[in-house]
């Protein structure tokens, strides 16, 4: 069964009205657009905002799904989920890998829901630093594990190819919840796993 694909409704009612806004810009900025290339331009970046976009119809809290009782306690990481989002400043993509350590407190949600919430937060007009925030938030209320760590790693278009031009350059920041904020060896511990 393919993942549930997130898709911005209201990009879908108000198709002609946006890709009437992507042609004057592509206008404005002093294209042609009646040549070959960018005749069907309009409708192709009106589709892909459907999707990338697509975060803002999710019901964050509901992502997670069931939730199954499990009496494990112990540290849980799910690492490596690769996200993309576009930043609200410049609206250039940015891209890395979230990472999620949890300590449950007798119930867990399946690996898969990790993935899907990451893309229902990072498929907005977003910051990183908010991605990293809202994550622990979200797992925080829905799971009420002991405690929960996020860390969010990123490389950001509107600092690699405009601006300072730092291609390469990573965002690094963190969200830390519960016990993760005051028990030293168990953050060292997660961060350690991380490298693994």
């Amino acid at each position: 069964m393919p993942a549930k694909e997130y898709r911005n409704s209201r990009v879908a009612e108000n198709r002609e009205l946006i890709e009437g806004h992507i042609r004057e810009i592509l206008r404005l900025i002093g294209e042609n657009v009646e040549r070959e290339g960018l005749l069907d331009t309009p409708a192709r970046v009106t589709r892909m905002y459907e999707e990338i976009f697509g975060g803002y119809d999710a019901d964050v809290d509901e992502v997670l799904g069931v939730t199954f009782d499990e009496q494990h306690e112990e540290l849980v990481i799910i690492k490596d989920i690769v996200y993309y989002s576009q930043c609200e400043h410049h609206m250039a993509p940015f891209f890395g890998k979230v990472h999620v350590g949890y300590i449950p407190s007798g119930k867990v949600a399946g690996l898969s829901k990790f993935a899907r919430l990451v893309e229902a937060v990072t498929r907005r007009l977003q910051v990183q630093e908010r991605i990293t925030s809202e994550l622990a938030d979200i797992l925080e209320r829905v799971l009420k594990p002991h405690g929960v760590m996020v860390v969010v790693t990123g490389e950001h278009l509107c600092m690699c190819s405009r601006g300072v031009k730092k291609p390469g350059s990573q965002t690094v920041t963190s969200a830390v919840r519960g016990e993760f904020r005051t028990n030293a060896p168990l953050r060292s511990e997660f961060l350690a796993l991380l490298k693994q």
